[in-house]
C-alpha cells in the first residue's frame, strides 16, 4: 500500500512543517523576526495562510527588509498576525466563511469560486498541509491589513 504525505501522521508543529516544505523560507524567516516563533512551536491550534517565497517576490521593493528592520516588528507581527486564524480549519471549512477573523483583529474577505478559494485576494494553492498544532495554506500574495486607526 502506498501512502501519499498527507495520510501520515504530522509530527512537526507549524513552523517545522513550512520549513520543511521548502516554499516557506521567508515566511518562516518573518516569523523569527517578529517573535512569533514561539507562538507557532506552541499548542495552537491555528491555521496560517502563509504566503509562499514566490508571494514575498511579489512585495514591492525593499517592503520585506522594511519590515525586517528592528524599529519595524510591530508592522510585520501585525502583518503576519493578519495570516492567522484561531483553529484547526481546513480548506473546506474555511471555504464555507464570507470573511476569516484573523488574529490580528481585522476580518480578511473570503471568496470560493467552484474549487479556488481566496482571502483577501491571495488564492490558496498548497491547502490543507497538517502539523501537529494546527494547518498551514500556502498563498500566492502577502496580504497587508489596512492600517490601523488610532
Amino acid at each position: 500500500m502506498n501512502t501519499t504525505q498527507e495520510n501520515k501522521p504530522q509530527e512537526k508543529n507549524l513552523l517545522d512543517t513550512a520549513a520543511a516544505n521548502g516554499s516557506f523560507k521567508t515566511f518562516a524567516r518573518a516569523v523569527n523576526q517578529s517573535g512569533l516563533k514561539d507562538t507557532l512551536a506552541g499548542p495552537g491550534p491555528f491555521t496560517v495562510f502563509a504566503p509562499t517565497d514566490e508571494a514575498f517576490a511579489k512585495l514591492p521593493p525593499g517592503k520585506l527588509e522594511e519590515w525586517f528592520k528592528p524599529e519595524n516588528k510591530a508592522e510585520l507581527t501585525s502583518v503576519l498576525n493578519y495570516h492567522l486564524v484561531n483553529g484547526r480549519r481546513s480548506k473546506a471549512d474555511v471555504g464555507k466563511w464570507e470573511a476569516a477573523r484573523t488574529v490580528n483583529g481585522q476580518p480578511a474577505p473570503i471568496q470560493l469560486a467552484g474549487d479556488r478559494l481566496s482571502i483577501d485576494g491571495a488564492e490558496v494553492t498548497q491547502a490543507d498541509i497538517t502539523s501537529t498544532n494546527g494547518v498551514l495554506h500556502g498563498i500566492d500574495k502577502v496580504n497587508i491589513p489596512a492600517p490601523i486607526k488610532h
